[in-house]
């Protein structure tokens, strides 16, 4: 495959008990981003960790512009990969102020050609009134980003970070993902970025790896991993939908004993006839106030711009159902809340 970087059937290991085999994933072209999305403890910096080059791989090959950087028998020294890794904990030199931190980076790039400033990077991350204080004096929010712009600013080949705002507080953050895309994109300087929240990955990455359960399940574009999860447990990571028992009456439709007749186009095909477990997100169905098919609502969750009400079709189906705020009044819990029909779902995601 000619692609930019490769991570091809390797195997990450921090421990005899911890690892994840056969994993494969790459960065197409330069200036691409990636996000790699999974729980804690999933082996998500293990991963990050052996890119750099910090740790060996047990097996399997790690590609860099088309020169392998790691196998059983090459390993290129961290120094000489020209890959920065930002560690989600504080690394900055304590006898260094900020400042004095920042400008380690801007050292390691002096026969590099590039456009970004350090100034530009100061001011993008809002660390303008921090530059002579020194470590113990700021925030782990503020030490986060300090690391950050020293990694970047480097414009090393790759640029590996570690959960690069969990520090950070909503309202920053949003405003910080913004600037961090733009100044990678501007300067086309590819990148792989872990966390664990997917808005997040989904955000800043051209494709998506996501890991649980010890394994890679699935490597897509973000829309893809959303709306076609390749298996069950891609589905239930996202907690957003539920799954409710249908059979399959025809090649776009499916029947429920309560909800009736379910229609659309199967993600996957399946066999007249089959019971299969039907995923529903909340965006899925439509809220209609003069509809016959009405549920209790047992919950309710107000995110902003939309609430999502729960609605308890069985003793052990709920369904999510996703309204706008603006819609013309809210639904209170224990009220009957109406359901379009005939529903109509766009994939039917089914397993």
């Amino acid at each position: 495959m000619n692609t930019f970087f490769e991570v091809k059937n390797v195997t990450f290991s921090s421990s005899k008990d911890h690892r994840l085999s056969d994993v494969n994933f790459y960065i197409e072209e330069q200036g691409q981003i990636l996000s790699i999305l999974g729980p804690s403890g999933v082996g998500k910096t293990t991963i990050l960790r052996a890119i750099a080059g910090l740790d060996p791989i047990t097996n399997g090959e790690i590609f860099l512009k088309k020169k392998i950087i790691s196998s059983n028998n090459i390993f290129v020294e961290p120094e000489k990969r020209d890959i920065a890794l930002s560690f989600q904990e504080n690394s900055l030199f304590p006898h260094l102020n900020v400042f004095e931190n920042l400008k380690i980076g801007q050292l390691k790039r002096t026969k590099k050609k590039i456009k970004l400033s350090l100034e530009e990077c100061i001011e993008a991350f809002f660390l303008e009134s921090i530059l002579k204080k020194y470590p113990h004096e700021i925030s782990a929010g503020e030490a986060q980003r300090a690391s950050l712009i020293r990694s970047l600013i480097s414009k090393p080949s790759l640029l590996l970070l570690d959960e690069p705002f969990s520090n950070v507080d909503i309202g920053l953050k949003e405003k910080l993902q913004v600037n961090l895309k733009t100044i990678l994109k501007k300067n086309n300087i590819s990148s792989i970025i872990v966390t664990h929240n997917y808005e997040e990955a989904f955000y800043f990455g051209e494709k998506c790896c996501l890991f649980a359960k010890g394994k890679l399940i699935q490597f897509d574009n973000p829309y893809n991993i959303y709306h076609f999860p390749a298996s069950q447990d891609v589905a239930s990571f996202f907690n957003k939908g539920t799954f409710v028992t249908a059979k399959v009456t025809s090649k776009n439709e499916l029947s429920h004993k309560i909800l009736g007749k379910i229609k659309g186009n199967f993600v996957h095909p399946h066999e007249k006839g089959k019971s299969v477990k039907l995923l529903i997100q909340p965006e899925d169905l439509v809220h209609n106030d003069k509809s016959k098919l009405k549920f209790k609502i047992i919950d309710k969750r107000f995110q902003g711009t939309n609430f999502i009400y729960f609605l308890k079709v069985s003793e052990k189906e709920t369904l999510p159902v996703l309204v706008h705020s603006h819609h013309e009044h809210q639904h209170s819990i224990n009220e009957f809340f109406g359901i379009k029909t005939p529903i109509i779902i766009k994939h039917l995601v089914c397993f």
